[in-house]
């Protein structure tokens, strides 16, 4: 059912305001929220490309999509699964594809190095309870990687795979690099590189052209620029956080080949393409415009389901900020009210009603530079809210997806 006129003037309304004052609110934003049939009832623009470009942000404007590369990953996954060619729950198997866990050390509270006591399976990678976790959400981790330090988006697969685990597999909940193993396992069975194999697997059959881990330069000529927000609340442009992929030769496949396609935050896109795959995700695994089916029902609903009922609380686990220019501290991811459990799927967060009007049933999750999607299957409504702001957990990109969501929901009610 189409927004009626009034509904998007107020949600156009709702986002130019949003973006009003570029050096104090948001420097620009695109959001797009789609129906089951992969229509969109809303598509805007506003704002700049970035703070030191006269250039307005458009559709057709290209953001580094950070951790919303998670979905796409555990897709990838989730095919290779169906194949038999990955096991979610074989750790034997994962290990002799990704022999580097099989020696993997447990980092203690106390700072020493114990090894681990089970086998990782890729249900563990894909839920983010293999231990793995990330510097800039850690202290503890953080501190071991000193003093060299660690930086996850360097474009070296050794900032990756040098972290140990936090915990021992499976006892605990922690956000970490755990898809980016699981993209390298895609690699190791596919023998193609993550960014090769999403293409011609998923966004190809879904007619996805503005979607890449390594930009060319017609991407690169639309990419939104990158902003830090000062303690003031001042918002200042700065170097990109994942820079490599923006700085090779795009046609030269050696130094290409030198970039490591990172399954947690590696892809650029425009958002309305990245809508096409939550389209999918509503449809059961098939695109309603092309009709490709990427993947089965009974996948789809395999990753619906809360796959972590032993953890209800595990998004209240404060996060800090480990580093400050990356993230602010939060009390917990994404609060509910009444404090009722919540649930992790394949890749992303469950999440119950918070008054904006989505069903128990919907699933979302989130980009470091402030990117939110979410996908309602019983409401038959997906979408996001894109900007390109650091750190992670901006107040005011949250208002506006908070509010461009209830306005959603309140039109189609």
């Amino acid at each position: 059912m189409p927004l009626g006129t009034q509904t998007l003037s107020k949600l156009q309304d709702t986002v130019n305001k949003a973006c009003s004052d570029p050096k104090n609110d948001i420097p620009g934003a695109t959001v797009v929220v789609i129906d089951k049939n992969g229509e969109e009832l809303f598509a805007h623009s506003a704002g700049q490309r970035g703070l030191a470009s006269d250039e307005p942000m458009t559709l057709d404007t290209v953001f580094w999509m950070a951790s919303c590369t998670k979905l796409l990953t555990g897709i990838a996954c989730m095919q290779l699964v169906e194949q038999g060619n990955l096991k979610l729950d074989d750790g034997e198997h994962l290990e002799n594809v990704l022999h580097e866990l099989k020696d993997m050390k447990v980092l203690r509270e106390d700072g020493a190095l114990e090894a681990k006591n089970k086998k990782i399976t890729l249900r563990m990678l894909l839920t983010h309870t293999s231990g793995f976790g990330y510097t800039f959400f850690n202290e503890r981790l953080r501190n071991w990687t000193f003093p060299a330090g660690v930086e996850e988006f360097s474009g070296r697969i050794e900032d990756i795979t040098s972290l140990p685990l936090l915990f021992q597999p499976g006892e605990g909940w922690e956000y970490g690099t755990g898809i980016d193993w699981a993209g390298i396992a895609v690699e190791r069975i596919t023998k193609l590189s993550l960014n090769a194999y999403l293409q011609k697997h998923v966004f190809q059959p879904l007619g996805i052209k503005d979607m890449s881990m390594i930009p060319d330069k017609d991407m690169r000529n639309r990419l939104a620029h990158m902003h830090s927000r000062d303690a003031d609340g001042k918002i200042r442009p700065r170097d990109h956080l994942n820079r490599i992929p923006l700085v090779v030769n795009p046609d030269d496949e050696s130094e290409t080949r030198r970039v490591f396609n990172s399954g947690g935050a590696g892809m650029f896109a425009k958002p309305q393409e990245y809508c096409k795959v939550l389209a999918v995700l509503l449809n059961d695994g098939t695109c309603p415009r092309t009709g490709s089916q990427i993947l089965r029902k009974d996948t789809v609903e395999e990753m619906f389901r809360n796959q972590i009922p032993q953890f209800p609380n595990f998004s209240r686990q404060s996060i800090p900020a480990a580093k400050p220019e990356l993230t602010n501290s939060t009390d917990e991811l994404y609060a509910v009210q009444g404090g009722a459990p919540q649930g992790w799927g394949l890749t992303f967060m469950m999440a119950n009603s918070t008054g904006t009007g989505r069903s128990k049933a919907t699933v979302h999750w989130a980009g470091l530079a402030n990117l939110w999607w979410w996908c309602d299957r019983e409401k038959g409504v997906a979408g996001m809210v894109c900007t390109q702001i650091l750190p992670f957990g901006d107040a005011k990109v949250v208002g506006l997806w908070a509010a461009v969501e209830a306005q959603v929901y309140k039109a189609l009610e």
